[in-house]
């Protein structure tokens, strides 16, 4: 990371979007009703009917989840809608759910509101039931009135999600799209297409890689093949890490939710190197998150709480051109540390120590918006921090008391193959 690109710097919604650090996806739909990852958009409307469902409750988990903000698939591939749009008749109007006067966008907006989280939408460009998705500017048109109404009824959105799965070779009129975006919700950071403000890390795992840039000249488009975008010159696009509370996105009788473990491998290897978590918790046919999810939640959020719930903030002093000074409360134990960059002018920071008594206790690459080291407990009261990049600022350092534990590894990977997919 060159000094031409450290001072590339974060907009005021994209340094809004980063402080947030967790959110919650939310994998709901036609697909839902048939145990589908993919459908094909003609599986009929009418099986959808989730007769308990109840948005508070969602929003009650993610805020167990530690989200502060949620994103609801509006339409997945399949195009079905999931509020009463004027552009087809494959939505819910179209189904018995709430005599067919129904429109889950709009309880899931509300319920955020009650709760103060915000909310973002998930429309996704390609369409497997819209008679014009072969038509590109017919289809630009249709997708754009979808968009312009997700835009204008809802309520303030923080993000518009833009999946690049089934769009490789197509071409959007996105100037326009993004314009849609930019006029009705300037506050809206859009997710890794058109153009974007944050981008997709590059997998499904949730998992980030040290280093995390946040100045990129390229990037990944979809999960199912190695297609990128080049963006021909460097950009300043944070990753947020996607990946699903259970193996589906959507929820699935069979399925069942990831280990606590391996949930805090993600969060180690995302918040805690400095990128944005999205975690998916999809609701069941019901239209409730399932009770094991739920009950998964609480021990997520118990262990966090165990973790960082206690924080012994130190004292740092810029004591050299890279160095900083890190003074805590006498005689103090820890057996984890977080630094924070200032990077509100730039990321500057590309390779970080921490020492104690002189000798190193931990290093890395970028520090960003929050790096987590784990390490055998200590006492210390002193310790150092040395960087390198230019200009670079430390904000803050935090010491935690564990207890010993450590950064636990993830399980299974998520596929790179496509799903199948199932049709009515």
């Amino acid at each position: 990371m060159g000094p031409a690109v450290a001072r590339l710097v974060p907009t005021p919604r994209q340094l809004a979007w980063q402080q947030l650090h967790v959110g919650v996806f939310v994998h709901f739909g036609i697909n839902t009703f048939f145990g589908a990852e993919w459908s094909d958009g003609s599986l009929p409307a009418g099986a959808f009917n989730p007769t308990e469902l109840d948005a508070d409750q969602w929003v009650a988990a993610a805020k167990l989840a530690g989200a502060k903000y949620l994103v609801l698939t509006a339409k997945h591939h399949d195009g079905f809608c999931l509020w009463p749009t004027a552009t087809t008749d494959y939505s819910v109007a179209a189904s018995p759910w709430r005599a067919g006067q129904g429109d889950v966008v709009a309880e899931v907006s509300q319920a955020c509101a009650r709760a103060g989280m915000r909310f973002g939408v998930y429309l996704s460009p390609w369409d497997r039931n819209a008679a014009c998705y072969a038509d590109n500017p017919a289809y630009d048109r249709f997708y754009i009135e979808q968009l312009t109404e997700l835009c204008t009824r809802y309520g303030p959105l923080v993000e518009v999600w833009f999946d690049g799965a089934g769009s490789v070779g197509r071409t959007y009129d996105w100037n326009a799209i993004v314009a849609v975006i930019r006029e009705h919700q300037p506050d809206a950071v859009i997710f890794n297409m058109g153009s974007p403000d944050i981008r997709w890390v590059g997998n499904e795992d949730g998992l980030a890689a040290d280093p995390v840039e946040y100045v990129t000249e390229v990037t990944e488009v979809s999960n199912y093949g190695a297609e990128v975008t080049y963006l021909g010159e460097p950009v300043y696009l944070p990753p947020e890490c996607d990946v699903s509370i259970r193996r589906g996105w959507f929820w699935a009788e069979d399925d069942q939710p990831k280990s606590l473990e391996h949930l805090l491998g993600i969060y180690y290897r995302s918040v805690g190197l400095g990128a944005g978590l999205l975690l998916n918790l999809p609701p069941d046919n019901r239209g409730l998150i399932p009770d094991e999810d739920v009950a998964r939640l609480e021990e997520f959020r118990d262990e966090l709480e165990h973790r960082f719930g206690n924080p012994v903030r130190a004292d740092i002093e810029q004591s050299g051109p890279q160095s900083w000074t890190v003074t805590l409360p006498e005689s103090t134990r820890f057996d984890h540390l977080i630094l924070r960059e200032d990077y509100s002018d730039g990321q500057r920071v590309t390779a970080h120590e921490v020492l104690v008594n002189g000798s190193r206790l931990t290093s890395g690459l970028t520090i960003a918006e929050a790096r987590i080291h784990a390490f055998d407990s200590i006492v210390a009261t002193e310790l150092t921090v040395l960087v390198a990049g230019v200009g670079a600022r430390l904000r803050s350092v935090e010491v935690y008391d564990t207890g010993g534990r450590s950064a636990p590894e993830v399980g299974y990977r998520a596929p790179t193959v496509q799903p199948d997919v199932v049709s009515g």
